[in-house]
C-alpha cells in the first residue's frame, strides 16, 4: 500500500503578502468557511468543494521557492476561508515548514475551535507548529455576532483564552464597519476581554472596505451592506483609542 498523503483544498496563493503577519509572507488562502460575514470580501471561499487540491508536500515545496524573499522576519501564512476546517492538512504543512525553520502564521476567525478532548489533541499538535495566531474578533455581543456572521462567537472566545493560557502569541484584529461593529459598548467590551489575555502582542483595527461587493454581485448574491460607507479616519482613530491602540 502507498503512503497516505494528506491533501487540502486551496482557494488561491499570494507570493508576496505584506499584511498577513510579520515581514514578507507567502500566503495560502484555504477553501471553505462556515461563517457568513456580511462584509466578507472572499465569499467565493465559502464552499468546501471548490478550490484546487494540493498535498502538504507539494504546497510547501511551492512556497519554499520564495524563501530568499522572507529575510529574517518573514515566512508563511495560512489564511482562508477558515483554515481550521482543514486542521490536519494545515498541521502537516506547518510541520514541514518548521522542519526548515520557517516562521508560521495562522490567520483564523477561530470558528470551529472546540474544547472536546479529541479535537484539542489535534489542535495541540497544530499549536506546536504555529508561531503566530492572527485572530479576527468580529463582535463581542453573542446576538450581534450571530446576526453579523450567522454563527456563535463562543468558540472564538474559547480559542483566544486557550491560546493565552498556553503562551501562544496572538495578533487580534477587528473589522470596523460604521453602524455595525463600531459601537462604543462593543469596543469597550473587546478591550476588557483583550486585557485579560496574556499573549496579545498586537491589536489592529481593519477599516471596512467595499471591495467585496463586486464579488457578491458576480456570484448572484445580494450584498448585505450595500450603501454602507467606509469609516472615516476620525472614526478609525476613535476606535483605536477605545482599544488602547497607539499609532506609530
Amino acid at each position: 500500500m502507498g503512503e497516505h498523503r494528506i491533501t487540502g483544498r486551496v482557494h488561491s496563493l499570494e507570493t508576496f503578502g505584506l499584511v498577513d503577519g510579520p515581514g514578507v509572507r507567502f500566503v495560502i488562502f484555504m477553501q471553505g468557511c462556515r461563517m457568513r460575514c456580511q462584509y466578507c470580501h472572499n465569499p467565493e471561499t465559502w464552499r468546501m468543494d471548490d478550490g484546487e487540491e494540493w498535498t502538504a508536500e507539494e504546497l510547501f515545496d511551492k512556497a519554499y521557492r520564495y524563501k530568499n524573499y522572507w529575510k529574517q522576519d518573514g515566512g508563511i501564512t495560512v489564511s482562508g476561508g477558515e483554515p481550521l476546517l482543514q486542521l490536519e492538512f494545515v498541521t502537516e504543512f506547518f510541520r514541514l515548514a518548521k522542519e526548515k525553520g520557517v516562521h508560521t502564521t495562522l490567520d483564523t476567525s477561530g470558528h470551529t475551535f472546540s474544547t472536546v478532548p479529541d479535537y484539542l489533541e489535534k489542535f495541540d499538535v497544530l499549536m506546536q507548529y504555529t508561531d503566530l495566531f492572527m485572530l479576527d474578533i468580529k463582535e463581542m455581543d453573542e446576538e450581534k455576532h450571530r446576526k453579523l456572521t450567522a454563527q456563535s462567537n463562543c468558540d472564538i472566545m474559547a480559542l483566544a483564552q486557550y491560546l493565552s493560557d498556553h503562551g501562544k502569541t496572538m495578533w487580534v484584529r477587528h473589522v470596523l464597519v460604521p453602524g455595525l461593529t463600531d459601537e462604543e459598548d462593543g469596543l469597550v467590551a473587546l478591550k476588557r476581554f483583550l486585557d485579560r489575555l496574556k499573549t496579545v502582542e498586537r491589536t489592529e483595527i481593519l477599516p471596512y472596505h467595499t471591495l467585496g461587493e463586486m464579488k457578491w454581485n458576480d456570484l448572484g448574491m445580494p450584498y448585505p451592506l450595500a450603501g454602507v460607507p467606509m469609516p472615516a479616519d476620525h472614526e478609525v482613530k476613535r476606535a483605536e483609542e477605545l482599544l488602547g491602540i497607539k499609532r506609530g
